[in-house]
């Protein structure tokens, strides 16, 4: 196997990729490339919000909060990340999210799939 190393930083990198730094919509050969998990750095401004449900999900997610006060939205339930650590585990879930403070939460998804992703607002910035 050819070596493939590639370094960093999530703030850096993120804003290029909506925030995801690793998965399928990475360019093939490149050592963040995979189709099998995903990963995003993602910084929400307080009052941030998904602008629609995810439905359909079949992927599975971790959302870790590293700072802020985050909510996810699934069927029946609301989670609240509120300290630093806290973290949210689904499977084939429907789902959304709010930022009730500005926050920073590393999301891990798989396998990585295409098909999620909201259109691009006038700004340039997705609820995905």
């Amino acid at each position: 196997m050819t070596e493939q190393i590639y370094v960093g930083n999530a703030a850096a990198d993120a804003p290029a990729g909506r925030g995801w730094l690793l998965g399928h919509f990475q360019p093939a050969g490149d050592p963040r490339h995979s189709d099998e998990v995903e990963i995003k750095w993602a910084i929400h401004p307080r009052d941030d919000r998904r602008a629609q449900w995810v439905s359909g999900e079949r992927r599975s997610a971790a959302l870790i909060l590293v700072s802020g006060r985050f909510r996810v939205e699934l069927p029946g339930r609301s989670v609240l990340l509120a300290q630093q650590g806290d973290y949210v585990v689904f499977h084939g879930v429907n789902h959304s999210w709010h930022a009730e403070e500005a926050s920073v939460v590393v999301a891990v998804r798989w396998p990585s799939v295409p098909g999620y992703a909201l259109p691009r607002s006038d700004n340039g910035t997705s609820g995905s």
